[in-house]
């Protein structure tokens, strides 16, 4: 989904809206927007270096960008992940790159100053990227509004709501004065212990945090951060499985379970295991009595494919979703930021940064897919910034050089090649059972793993790059930015998995790539600025745990660093005093995404373009009253032929879904009618639409109030096949309201206020087309906070 679908008000809250300081102020110099009438807070309050590492106000910048701030995220409630442009965004943490998180945890933001949201690559500073967006996460320090805290602060909540929703946070700061060393520390603790909308599934959450900001003598100073966050239950769920367009349009589930002799659980543990699974030679082809469940390339049927008992209909609900008793997820990640900095002068600085990030998680989705991801990476930066005026300043660059080095140690252990995965076999009408769960490496059967690991990949990747940009103001009207990146990658892998399709041998490679940005923007009259932004960015494709799989490496550089494009040109508008803010842009980009191969092949490599137009708008109509508007149009195509291995409905194949559910069926796309080449990727929405307006009331004596109701609109998408189920579009309603007296705040918010029944294809690509998750019912949530 889009940006603006995810994020929902906060991203058109906080889009593109920066107010002009006074006139008078020189140009070159950092202004802090202060807009009366924004009763809010939620209007950009400094220039930020994220889009492309020099201080500039998002509507100077010459990108397109979402910045969220913590009254946002406190009072109207933000998603930790999100989509951009169609992809999902990379994860960053005060500018750094994180390890790859597809899905594996929600990530926590509950800490957040602000987040970030950038649509496009990485600036040169952080580092190679994709185009596509990223996310990167400020987190509270003593320091917040530039200026240390001069006294102890701190505050508690407790919020409680639907679902058996419980959650308690803490965080406080305090001055810190010792000799010297002049500064602050920030602590924040977050405890979430809740059910969800979906049985089963019962996600806890730990995140706690720790921050400290120094000046040190002779001019340094020093700022560290670290974060620990930990999860248990935030399990992985398809949706629904045997998606019909009658079961999308009325809930209308088929219903059946398959009982064969040749698929059976003798030793009554609750699932099948290899052994019961059939012989493995050493482990595949399955022999023995054992049919695997498997069908590739074409129409086929057998006894285990079969449902022969319970076999009918029933209306499902649309909390009911694929889990059992043996699906778990647990994550730990351990990140650490550090830096120490000096100005050199009134226009020039160094700074030296340290940043490690470290990602253990181990899960198993009871229909056949277990993982282990245990990665960790360090990166160590040096910047150095300046600015030289030219011609009685009529010309004025910002400019800043670097070298980087980062570290990356991956390890990934999954298994999905086997046959054994049947996602519609699983009767979800009726629950669970012994015969659609299937064991895992996780437990031990007569000392032996009850499966065994299809891959084991073991990456290490080594990453030095040298950086600068620089940014070049001619007559404070005409503003041109270059920048531009040289990395050196060393890379090698190998996997002992027992199934991989992998080389038998590790898998080394070195190599150099360069990459580059030029954007120009002009400043006209009435507070408009168009702008216009190439980028041509490179990125390795690495996998779900940032490891990179050794038939990628060993086919050379093309495939294991690819290459992606950016074309955006935009108008930003500031009007009527800064209270009509917004931005329109277009964009048009290419890139690459690892896609599963089939039985025998490794992985392979895929692109796509996508176009789109976006729009974003916020109107402070009156000092209580504001509106916003975020929307975009986008098109989203996969350049053919697409030879990724995906599962398909048993009726594309011929094949009855009574036949069939018991089953899988699986092919590559550019195998099915009408995809050998080119085609339209349906699981994006064509477009999203939001629209919020907000009250909030002067201070008074008996406190201040505010409240926020706003829609969304999402376009309708669709499965890639031909002939595809389609999920229709939907409007989603939010309301929420606070009151604040003195030290006390109570906020409360409904999410899908009207509890509309919508679906969002299944996000792994292997099994968009055979099942869907249904979107969460109407929920609330309240919450009391303390502040002191």
């Amino acid at each position: 989904m889009a940006v603006t679908a995810v994020m929902g008000g906060a991203s058109a809250f906080a889009a593109e809206t920066a107010a002009a300081a006074s006139a008078a102020a020189p140009a070159d110099q950092v202004q802090e927007v202060i807009v009366t009438a924004d009763k809010v807070g939620l209007i950009e309050k400094k220039p930020t270096s994220t889009v492309f590492g020099l201080d500039k106000s998002l509507l100077e910048t010459p990108r397109s960008a979402t910045f969220v701030s913590d009254t946002t995220l406190e009072r109207y409630g933000v998603s930790g992940s999100l989509n951009v442009r169609g992809t999902l965004a990379e994860d960053y943490f005060e500018g750094f790159k994180r390890v790859e998180n597809r899905g594996t945890y929600s990530t926590p933001i509950g800490d957040a100053s602000e987040v970030q949201v950038v649509r496009g690559p990485p600036n040169p500073i952080m580092g190679s990227g994709k185009v596509g967006g990223l996310l990167n996460f400020i987190p509270k320090t003593a320091k917040d509004t530039g200026a240390y805290l001069t006294s102890p602060t701190g505050e508690i909540d407790i919020t409680g709501g639907s679902y058996n929703k419980k959650e308690f946070s803490a965080q406080g700061g305090a001055p810190v004065s010792i000799g010297p060393v002049q500064g602050g520390v920030y602590g924040f603790l977050d405890v979430d212990d809740s059910h969800s909308y979906y049985h089963g599934i019962y996600p806890k959450k730990q995140t706690a945090e720790l921050s400290g900001d120094f000046n040190l003598p002779g001019g340094w100073t020093t700022s560290f951060q670290g974060m620990v966050y930990h999860s248990d239950g935030d399990v992985q769920t398809a949706g629904w499985n045997r998606i019909t367009q009658d079961l999308i349009n009325n809930g209308t589930y088929i219903t059946g379970r398959n009982v064969s002799p040749l698929l059976v659980d003798t030793n009554g543990d609750g699932r099948i295991d290899s052994n019961e699974a059939g012989s493995y030679k050493p482990y595949g082809p399955y022999g023995g009595a054992f049919a695997q469940l498997t069908c590739y390339y074409y129409g086929c049927t057998n006894s285990v494919h079969q449902l022969n008992s319970g076999v009918g209909t029933a209306q499902l609900s649309p909390r009911t979703v694929d889990i059992s008793y043996a699906d778990f997820s647990k994550t730990t990640t351990y990140t650490t930021y550090f830096n120490v900095a000096k100005k050199l002068t009134d226009t020039s600085g160094i700074k030296f940064e340290l940043f490690y990030d470290d990602l253990n998680n181990e899960r198993f989705v009871s229909y056949g897919f277990p993982a282990s991801y245990q990665t960790y990476v360090t990166e160590g930066r040096a910047t150095y910034n300046f600015a030289l005026n030219f011609l009685d300043d009529i010309i004025k660059t910002k400019s800043f050089v670097g070298a980087s080095y980062r570290y990356t140690d991956a390890h990934l252990r999954e298994s999905f090649n086997s046959g054994i995965i049947a996602l519609d076999r699983r009767d979800l009408s009726a629950g669970a059972s012994a015969t659609d769960i299937i064991a895992s490496p996780f437990q031990t059967i007569n000392g032996q793993p009850g499966w065994p690991w299809d891959l084991d990949i073991h990456s290490n990747i080594r990453n030095a790059g040298l950086f600068f940009t620089t940014d070049i103001a001619v007559f404070d009207k005409l503003d041109v930015i270059v920048g531009a990146r040289e990395d050196n990658y060393n890379v090698s892998s190998n996997d002992l998995g027992v199934l991989s399709y992998e080389t038998a041998t590790r898998a080394h490679s070195d190599h150099s790539k360069g990459t580059y940005n030029v954007s120009v923007s002009y400043k006209l009259p009435y507070g408009i600025i168009p702008y216009y932004t190439y980028d041509q960015a490179a990125a390795l494709e690495l996998d779900q745990a940032s490891d990179l799989q050794p038939s990628t490496i060993a086919k050379g550089a093309s495939s294991w660093l690819s290459a992606s494009y950016l074309s955006e040109a935009g108008v930003k508008f500031s009007e009527f005093n800064s209270t009509l803010v917004g931005s329109v842009s277009a964009y048009r980009q290419t890139r690459t995404q690892l896609v599963q191969g089939g039985p025998g092949a490794a992985a392979s490599i895929e692109g796509t373009l996508s176009k789109g137009v976006e729009f974003e708008l916020r109107w402070l109509a009156t000092k209580n009253i504001s509106f916003t508007y975020a929307g975009d149009i986008q098109h989203t195509e996969v350049k053919g032929p697409d030879s990724s291995f995906v599962d398909v409905s048993p009726q594309s194949q011929g094949v009855s879904g009574v036949n069939g559910y018991g089953g899988s069926y699986a092919t590559d796309i550019d195998a099915l009618p009408g995809r050998g080449g080119d085609y339209a990727y349906l699981i994006i929405p064509h477009s999203v639409n939001s629209i919020y307006g907000t009250y909030t009331s002067d201070m008074y004596d008996w406190g201040r109030a505010g409240a926020t109701f706003g829609m969304t609109h999402v376009s309708k998408t669709a499965m890639v096949i031909q002939d595809p189920v389609v999920y229709p579009d939907y409007w989603l309603a939010t309301l929420s309201g606070f009151y604040q007296y003195g030290p006390y705040t109570v906020s409360a918010n409904i999410d899908n206020l009207f509890d509309k029944r919508y679906f969002t294809p299944d996000e792994d690509a292997t099994y968009e087309n055979v099942a869907a998750l249904p979107g969460v019912g109407r929920e609330w949530r309240v919450t009391l906070k303390r502040k002191f």
